[in-house]
């Protein structure tokens, strides 16, 4: 049985708004505009600003879940899933795990290679199974454990491959190494948020999209108002703006008035983060999450092949090996092996019915990593 129209559609839509959201922010990032007060031109250096978008568009993911409820129940939005109360607070502490995770990330980016980045993510596999253990009393398999091997050294070869690799014009060595070591510190952060929703938030049956969309609500509102003291901070040579801050959002809005472009990057990040969470649960649901990692593995192979053809980077065949010793231990890890061996023996096919689940059906769906 072949894949239909709007499996496709939603597959597609996972791998291209998937590719967008790293490759905008990564375009914004190589802008340089005039700042305030006719300051020199400057590269376009906001992190904090650019993860604010960010929860913007996870905040949209709530309008989108009304919607769907809507049409699933036929019920006015005001009434809105009455089955299942929870109390919003809960998600305040995977929220501020996600601010300060996808901050570091933001700031990574500005520091290392798109490819670099979207590999290197996958060291959250090591601290969610070791927190696993650690924190949820789990036992991982063998398989597993080879996983977690086989990433360590994926990583190791990605990050060999930066130390090897000819630095360009926008990104000192110095800078690699600290924006990769950035990356691997935010998936501890990650890692930690994933273990809180485990064991707090999943026993109360939340749907992901309201999920998501709650937490980008707490990300947005805490990071919009922790912008005016970092307007005040000093921050050496970790800033990238005229003042020296941590932060200078007056400063972004001037960059955005002389290169409007800037504008359509950060609006292109900002709306794929909404389409992406959106297309991602679906996936999972109307096909599995084998699929969806699989198509998450193909975004990591767009983003990078994009940015070598618009010369944001240059390429070392390190790189390859390491992404695929990255896809292995994912798929190790994962359990994935197990059913591609048997899509390889009897050709591909979509998810059986017990691996597929309707949009809010009310069964248990993981909460999207949307960093």
């Amino acid at each position: 049985m072949a894949w239909t129209k709007y499996q496709l559609f939603l597959a597609g839509l996972m791998l291209v708004t998937g590719s967008i959201n790293t490759l905008s922010a990564k375009w914004a990032d190589n802008f340089i505009a005039e700042g305030c007060g006719g300051t020199a031109e400057h590269s376009f250096q906001h992190p904090f600003l650019q993860a604010v978008g960010m929860f913007l568009g996870e905040f949209s993911c709530l309008a989108a879940f009304y919607l769907l409820q809507c049409r699933a129940t036929g019920q006015s939005v005001s009434s809105v899933d009455p089955q299942q109360p929870f109390n919003p607070l809960l998600f305040l502490p995977p929220a501020l795990c996600d601010m300060t995770g996808t901050s570091l990330m933001y700031v990574a980016l500005n520091m290392t290679s798109a490819s670099s980045f979207q590999m290197l993510r996958g060291a959250v596999i090591i601290f969610t199974g070791l927190f696993s253990v650690a924190f949820l009393g789990r036992r991982l398999v063998p398989s597993q454990w080879l996983g977690i091997l086989a990433t360590i050294a994926g990583l190791v070869v990605v990050g060999l491959a930066d130390l090897l690799s000819k630095q360009d014009n926008q990104h000192k060595l110095s800078e690699v190494i600290t924006g990769d070591l950035l990356i691997i510190m935010a998936q501890v952060i990650v890692a930690i948020q994933m273990v809180l929703e485990e064991k707090f938030v999943y026993k109360h049956n939340v749907h992901p999209l309201r999920a998501v969309g709650t937490e980008g609500l707490f990300g947005f509102v805490i990071l919009s108002l922790l912008l005016v003291p970092m307007y005040y901070i000093p921050a050496g040579s970790f800033s990238g703006n005229p003042k020296g801050t941590l932060e200078d959002a007056l400063d972004a809005f001037c960059q955005l008035g002389k290169q409007p472009l800037i504008a359509l990057a950060l609006l292109g990040n900002i709306s794929s983060i909404a389409f992406f969470n959106f297309a991602g649960i679906s996936v999972t649901k109307e096909l599995s999450a084998t699929t969806r990692m699989v198509l998450d593995s193909l975004r990591t192979v767009v983003i990078w092949a994009l940015s070598l053809a618009l010369g944001w980077e240059t390429f070392h065949p390190l790189q390859i090996l390491g992404f695929l010793i990255l896809l292995t231990g994912t798929a190790l890890y994962n359990g994935l092996h197990r059913p591609l061996l048997a899509c390889l023996s009897r050709g591909w096919h979509p998810a059986p019915e017990a691996e597929r689940e309707r949009l809010l059906d009310g069964n248990r769906t993981p909460i999207n990593e949307t960093n």
